[in-house]
């Protein structure tokens, strides 16, 4: 049955049979729908045009539909994906959600499935989902596990990785030790919440001081917190 509301939808194929056949299925069932045969025509028509939903082939001339959705994120463009491939590697699959898709559909396909997983987005709506975590200049990427603060390269442990990520997915939020151990450690760790300290210690050493930061926050009987600090902020001499 035809939806009652019209939603924007941007199909990214460049089989011009395929996409004249996608267009025609979903105009039937109450979508609008533009086209872009190519990954430039992609990038600036999902950058310009606030869509609803976007179908993205990822074999397309010119940059592919890895590169598309990476450009479209980093444009602070948040509309669902669905990335549609012929290649059904897991690597590809990877490839794709870690460069910002939501989905994944493998050719050949049945209509009847593309229009549920595009239902199944659409209720999921265009929510900030940023494959990389920024606080100020601090970046983290947890596909590459590479962190940056001022574009300079931090080399962090595992658990130093875990740790920060945890604190950058909640920035702004207090963060008790019995906190950071169940959701860094595990819920069986049976050591000492000391060991917090410890890595928060080491963190410091690593993201903060050597740039004369103070953004790893300690709030006295609560815990920890991470927060945005100024590219000019003094040096914490504690």
């Amino acid at each position: 049955m035809p939806m009652e509301a019209s939603m924007r939808v941007l199909v990214v194929e460049d089989e011009v049979k395929l996409a004249r056949l996608l267009k025609r299925g979903l105009e039937e069932e109450g979508y609008a729908v533009d086209i872009a045969t190519d990954g430039s025509e992609a990038i600036w028509m999902g950058t310009e045009n606030p869509y609803d939903a976007v179908l993205l082939d990822v074999m397309l001339p010119d940059a592919d539909g890895f590169e598309v959705c990476r450009r479209l994120r980093d444009a602070g463009r948040w509309s669902p994906v669905l990335m549609l491939t012929a290649r059904d590697a897991v690597e590809d699959r990877v490839a794709g959600l870690d460069a910002g898709a939501d989905d994944y559909l493998t050719k050949p396909f049945s209509f009847a499935e593309l229009l549920a997983r595009l239902r199944a987005l659409l209720r999921r709506g265009a929510t900030e989902r940023p494959a990389e975590l920024r606080v100020g200049d601090l970046v983290l990427d947890p596909a590459t596990h590479r962190v940056t603060r001022g574009g300079v390269h931090v080399d962090l442990t595992r658990k130093e990785f875990a740790l920060l990520e945890y604190f950058m997915r909640h920035s702004g939020e207090v963060l008790s030790r019995t906190s950071l151990i169940e959701h860094v450690w595990d819920f069986a760790f049976e050591g000492d919440s000391n060991v917090v300290d410890v890595y928060v210690r080491y963190l410091r050493e690593k993201i903060d001081r050597p740039y004369g930061r103070r953004s790893l926050e300690t709030i006295r009987g609560s815990g920890y917190r991470l927060r945005e600090e100024p590219a000019d902020a003094p040096t914490d001499t504690n």
